[in-house]
């Protein structure tokens, strides 16, 4: 009972910040997904962090540390690199560039007739087919969670419950793998009652207040996700011996060669072969995904923010809280999940090890955990999923009214121009289609993992790109065609010729980034470039850094402080990284030993990111870091008019 109590507080703080936030958000399309541009740096960081915290992505770490240990990780850290050149570099870009969407930027930055034709095919590209895909993997991540804790076909009298199952059988539905030996026809069952659910409480605040009621729930939603999982990581640990004997427990299970493996946080010295692999898909991943300028809903927020040092301080705020605090919780309880639910060699070569153990995150939940803290736990997972729907709806809606409705649609077929009003009704009524998308996608899903691989593949031909047209001048709209065309087609002959497993994911990413990197490089060169008016008018109102040199002597600036400019902030990025991985790399060490390791190691590393911490931290509220290029450099504007 007590534990339902805390599930319809929760339920009833959503609804309240939806109807509050609903008059504002119906004025206009800036209300409705930017908040007017008014949201606070810190509260638009943790709202990052609480789209971010998602419910499948603890579930994918419970994964990861089971079959490739500590270590492979990595893979999620890594993303901590394009997290903070997103605060120091593009954050203030996004911010002043003035658009609505990401889409919207190709208006901004490029010229030629293929500019709306770009636009609207990445309006539908993001905001439908990869938005729903990540949406489809939270929600399998959601029926793992709703089959242990919502069990309808008990609650529910047979007059309401069996025309469901009537409606699965008829259809042949299936949602998802029973991990609780439920038969095929009520685990279906009781998964769409509870999807349903989840998403029509979501859809409705997000839908009735816009961006401002999604930042103050997600608010809300991460304190509660990351109390539940203090508290879950607490009793697991408790489980468990404490966190002196949780290293001497494994050791026990699995052997001390296997626990070095499982709990290094550096390659093993054994790795072989097997290290290329890994090195070279850490190296790429995080600058080779289509989020690698912040492209989505980290845009948007940094968009909402009212200020560049704002929009910095969000993605700050943000890497810190999704590297460093999230990952000491959720590793505490991977590893222990280790020691509680033990496997054997056997049963890690087995199909379906993989959704198992990413299974096993919830059933610690409802085994290890006592009424009221379970209660906690599972608000805290029904927020992590409330704040990623929330946000893929909003931020996909703002595509379809914004850049599809509102571009094309309206002025183009209809031959008029809409009004807000209309285009917040635009928004509104497009997160019916993104969620019937996303749920098709969802029943054709299997394990989290395999799901992350494919999209990860899909995006990893246009990072380059989406970097490059923020640093260099010569990026055009043919660019960002051509790496979005060879991606779509590169995809599925590589996942045809070389499938989905993991051994070679490396050579799948690797091809993948060379050929559409090196298409959208060559295209550059043998197309005409963006016009110079168009380029003059974006790094007026821009002021990005890099190669612009011809583009800023135009505007009356000197050629090199564009170039300056990014020197600078690569240096902030580089001390920020470095302070960020020292103490997650040392506390991490402290907490979770390797057997027959030193401390010595990570004492070294907690000093010098602490050393390294008032720096970066008295960078990042400097003003020199809110200056455009030409006043960081001298003021080069006065002396050329002098000249």
């Amino acid at each position: 009972m007590l534990d339902l109590l805390i599930v319809l507080i929760f339920v009833l703080y959503g609804l309240a910040s939806g109807l509050r936030a609903r008059n504002k958000a119906s004025q206009s399309l800036d209300e409705y997904f930017l908040a007017g541009r008014t949201i606070k740096g810190w509260r638009a960081g943790v709202s990052m962090a609480a789209t971010q915290f998602a419910a499948d992505t603890p579930l994918l770490v419970s994964g990861l540390v089971a079959t490739a240990g500590v270590f492979a990780l990595w893979r999620l850290w890594i993303y901590g690199l394009a997290f903070l050149l997103l605060a120091w570099l593009f954050a203030a870009g996004w911010r002043r560039s003035g658009v609505l969407t990401d889409a919207e930027l190709t208006r901004v930055r490029y010229s030629g007739k293929a500019v709306v034709p770009l636009r609207l095919f990445k309006a539908v590209y993001y905001g439908t087919v990869i938005n729903c895909v990540v949406l489809a993997m939270v929600l399998v991540a959601a029926i793992r969670i709703a089959e242990v804790f919502l069990p309808w076909h008990e609650w529910l009298p047979a007059g309401l419950y069996q025309p469901v199952v009537g409606l699965i059988e008829a259809s042949g539905l299936r949602l998802g793998e029973s991990i609780s030996g439920l038969d095929p026809a009520t685990m279906s069952a009781n998964n769409l009652i509870s999807i349903l659910l989840i998403l029509v409480f979501t859809a409705m605040y997000s839908i009735t207040g816009g961006l401002r009621a999604v930042v103050q729930t997600d608010v809300m939603q991460f304190s509660v996700a990351m109390l539940g999982t203090f508290a879950y990581a607490w009793f697991v640990i408790d489980a468990v011996g404490g966190l002196g004997a949780l290293t001497d427990r494994v050791v026990e299970l699995y052997g001390s060669e296997q626990a070095g493996k499982l709990l290094a946080f550096a390659p093993p010295a054994d790795a072989g072969e097997a290290l290329l692999p890994f090195l070279v898909i850490v190296s790429m991943q995080w600058l080779f995904q289509m989020n690698a300028d912040g492209t989505g809903y980290l845009a948007q927020r940094s968009m909402a923010c009212p200020t560049d040092r704002e929009a910095r301080i969000a993605g700050l705020v943000f890497t810190w809280l999704q590297i460093l605090l999230r990952s000491l919780f959720w590793l505490a309880i991977a590893i222990g999940l280790l020691v509680l639910y033990p496997f054997t060699p056997a049963e890690m070569s087995g199909d379906g090890f993989t959704a198992a153990r990413e299974a096993l995150f919830v059933t610690g939940i409802e085994e290890l955990l006592p009424p009221g803290i379970r209660g906690l736990m599972l608000v805290g997972l029904l927020a992590a999923l409330a704040s990623t729907v929330d946000t893929h709806l909003n931020w996909g809606a703002s595509y379809w009214s914004n850049d599809v409705y509102g571009a094309v649609v309206a002025p183009q077929l209809l031959k008029r121009k809409p009004r807000d009003r209309e285009l917040v009704l635009v928004a509104r009524l497009s997160n019916v289609l993104i969620l019937v998308v996303a749920m098709l996608i969802m029943a054709n899903l299997g394990s989290i993992q395999t799901a992350w691989f494919i999209s990860l593949l899909f995006g990893a031909g246009m990072g380059s790109v989406l970097v490059l047209r923020w640093l260099w001048e010569r990026i055009n709209l043919y660019s960002e065609l051509a790496a979005m065309v060879v991606s779509l087609i590169t995809a599925p002959l590589l996942l045809y010729y070389l499938g989905t497993d993991a051994e070679r994911e490396w050579q799948r990413l690797g091809i993948m980034s060379l050929v559409a990197c090196s298409a959208a490089i060559l295209i550059t060169f043998v197309t005409p470039a963006t016009d110079d008016s168009t380029l003059d008018r974006f790094y007026r109102r821009v002021r990005p850094f890099g190669f612009w040199g011809r583009t800023a002597r135009r505007c009356g600036s000197l050629g090199h402080d564009a170039l300056l400019g990014l020197r600078g902030r690569l240096v902030a990025v580089i001390l920020t990284a470095a302070s960020l991985y020292c103490l997650l790399v040392g506390i991490g060490r402290l907490l979770f030993p390797a057997p027959e390791g030193s401390d010595v190691l990570a004492w070294i590393c907690i000093a010098l990111g602490l050393l390294l911490l008032p720096i970066w931290l008295r960078m990042a509220f400097s003003r020199r870091f809110d200056d455009s290029p030409e006043q960081q450099a001298g003021e080069p504007q006065r002396i050329a008019e002098r000249a």
